[in-house]
């Protein structure tokens, strides 16, 4: 895995780093889609927001479906295919997790969107820019690891903090919304955000797994 014959391949196998990279800029462009949708309280615009989001999050799966496509026909590997394949079905969770909250306002149509959701939304766009820049970085992982890992360190930080803001959300709803119809829909569509922070925290995990391995 680390001699010399393997070291000599891996930088002849680059194609994977390009379609992370465009996977890491659809969740971006998601992050910034949720931002916006959340901090609107119009359902019209919350259709609009869907929409967009939704058309990211199939470019999402096409990418993630590429790389699987990808390891198939491809006999030399940077990394195990196992972290590749397991890197690009998280990095396309994270996007799965956004479109899906904000399906559920469209479709749920809540009184009024929590602060709380505000607050995910940009600590998921946090992670979708420190995720882009642990990728930007994978093809010249033996170099950047130490700041690789700093990457996945703060991804980690940034899902305890998101951790707080939903606890509290909880809390809050519970002592505060007295329609029980509402708790429910609020309730899923933060569940969602919280989950997308969950889901990037792993992207890290993975990642330092792939460093430990390579670095």
């Amino acid at each position: 895995m680390h001699n010399s014959v393997f070291s000599k391949f891996t930088p002849k196998e680059s194609k994977f780093f390009p379609i992370l990279k465009e996977m890491s800029d659809v969740l971006l462009t998601v992050s910034d889609l949720i931002i916006d949708c959340v901090q609107k309280n119009d359902h019209n615009l919350a259709l609009d927001y869907y929409k967009k989001i939704k058309e990211q999050e199939k470019k999402g799966d096409q990418l993630s479906n590429k790389i699987f496509d990808e390891l198939n026909s491809t006999f030399i590997t940077p990394f195990d295919r196992e972290d590749i394949q397991h890197l690009a079905s998280m990095l396309d969770d994270v996007t799965d997790y956004i479109n899906s909250c904000a399906k559920r306002i469209a479709l749920y149509k809540p009184k009024q969107i929590p602060q709380g959701a505000v607050a995910l939304a940009i600590l998921i766009r946090e992670d979708a820019v420190c995720i882009g820049k642990a990728v930007d970085e994978l093809d010249v992982l033996k170099k950047n690891s130490k700041r690789i890992s700093l990457y996945c360190k703060e991804l980690h930080d940034i899902e305890n903090r998101a951790d707080d803001v939903y606890e509290n959300f909880i809390i809050n709803l519970f002592e505060s919304e007295q329609d029980g119809v509402e708790v429910i829909k609020l309730k899923e569509i933060m569940q969602e955000l919280e989950k997308a922070t969950n889901a990037a925290e792993t992207v890290g995990k993975i990642i330092k797994t792939i460093i430990v391995k390579y670095a």
